[in-house]
C-alpha cells in the first residue's frame, strides 16, 4: 500500500493547474471518501496498537511507525459513525496535518484518482456547520465525500486560537490609527473560525469566503463597483485545498487581473511547508505559513500589513 503514494515529483506537476489526486477509502459502509494525496505519507495495514490511557475515544491507540510514535484516530468514529471493528483487516493512512503527523484508521483503501478542483464542490449549505463534509465530487456516478479532517482533529485534540498578549499589544500600537480589513478564503468551518477569532484579537475586520472561486468573485465584485481593492483590504489569507478553485489557482487568477494583481496574498494551509514554500514563488504569493499557530499567523499578518501600509 505504501507504494500507492510514491511519485510525488510527478504529482507536483498537477499544482497550478487546479488539479489534485485523491486517495479513496471506505469507513465500513458503501460510502467512499477521499483525501488529498499531498497530505498522505503512506497507507499501510493496521499495525499493532498500544492503548493510551485517558485518551479521547476517537484515538484507538498509538503505533511505532518508521521510528516515530504516531496516534491513530478512528476516522469513522470521529465523524459520528461506528468504530472500525476488525483491526486485522483495516488500514491506516499516515498523514501530515497542521504541523503534526497522525494516522487515520479506515476499513479499506481503494485507489488513487486524478481529478480537478473544479469538480470538487462545496457541501450543500443546508448541512450546516455540524457536518463533517467539507466537499464532495462524483466519479463514475459515485459520490465521493471529502471529510473536514481539521474539524475532527479540533474535536479530539482541541484548538488554540489565543494570540500572545505581547503580540496583541504590539499589533494594536502599530495600527492605532487604522483598523485593517482582510479577506479570508477557507473551506473548513474550523479554520475560518480560527482565523476570524485570531484577527478579532488584533482588531482586524474580516470578510469570509468558503473557497477560491467565491473569494475571486468577491474581489471582482469590489473592483466592478469601482472600489480600489488594494486600498480596501490589506491582504487575502487563503487556504490552498478548496473546492472549485484551489489557493494556487486563486493566486494566479488574481495576479492576472490588473485591478487585483498587487494584493498581498498569504497562503495558509495544513499541507507540508517545504513544498508550499517552493510554490509561493511559482504562483507569486507573498508568503506561506502552515496551520495553525495563532502567534505565527499574527506575526505574519503584521509583517504583511506593514508592507501594505508602505505601498498604499
Amino acid at each position: 500500500m505504501a507504494s500507492m503514494i510514491e511519485g510525488v515529483d510527478q504529482r507536483t506537476k498537477l499544482v497550478g493547474h487546479n488539479r489534485l489526486e485523491l486517495l479513496l477509502f471506505k469507513l465500513g459502509t458503501s460510502q467512499t471518501f477521499g483525501i488529498n494525496v499531498f497530505k498522505v505519507r503512506e497507507a499501510i495495514p493496521c499495525p499493532t496498537l498500544t492503548k493510551l490511557p485517558f485518551s479521547h475515544p476517537v484515538v484507538r491507540g498509538a503505533a511505532y511507525i518508521r521510528g516515530q510514535a504516531i496516534s491513530i484516530f478512528d476516522l469513522s468514529l470521529g465523524i459520528g459513525g461506528q468504530p472500525v471493528d476488525d483491526l486485522s483487516k483495516s488500514f491506516v493512512i499516515i498523514t501530515e496535518y497542521n504541523r503534526s503527523v497522525q494516522g487515520f484508521l479506515v476499513s479499506n483503501i481503494d485507489r488513487i484518482v486524478n481529478t480537478s478542483w473544479a469538480d470538487i464542490l462545496p457541501p450543500p449549505s443546508a448541512l450546516g456547520n455540524d457536518s463533517y463534509m467539507t466537499a464532495f465530487t462524483k466519479l463514475d456516478n459515485e459520490l465521493i465525500e471529502i471529510i473536514d479532517v481539521e474539524k475532527v482533529m479540533s474535536e479530539v485534540v482541541g484548538t488554540d486560537d489565543i494570540v500572545s498578549d505581547d503580540l496583541v499589544e504590539s499589533f494594536i500600537s502599530h495600527n492605532a490609527d487604522y483598523r485593517p480589513h482582510i479577506l479570508v478564503a477557507d473551506d473548513s468551518s474550523v479554520a475560518r473560525n480560527q482565523i476570524k477569532r485570531t484577527m478579532e484579537q488584533l482588531g482586524i475586520d474580516t470578510t469570509i469566503t468558503r473557497d477560491g472561486k467565491e473569494a475571486l468573485l468577491q474581489l471582482q465584485t469590489w473592483a466592478d463597483e469601482g472600489i480600489n481593492v488594494k486600498q480596501h483590504i490589506a491582504m487575502l489569507i487563503s487556504d490552498i485545498e478548496m473546492p472549485e478553485m484551489d489557493g494556487y489557482t486563486l493566486t494566479s487568477e488574481i495576479r492576472k487581473d490588473p485591478r487585483l494583481q498587487d494584493i498581498k496574498i498569504l497562503l495558509h494551509s495544513s499541507m507540508s511547508g517545504t513544498f508550499n514554500n517552493n510554490m509561493v514563488d511559482i504562483v507569486e504569493a507573498d508568503k506561506f505559513i502552515a496551520k495553525f499557530s495563532p502567534d505565527d499567523l499574527a506575526t505574519t499578518v503584521q509583517e504583511l500589513i506593514e508592507q501594505w501600509k508602505l505601498e498604499r
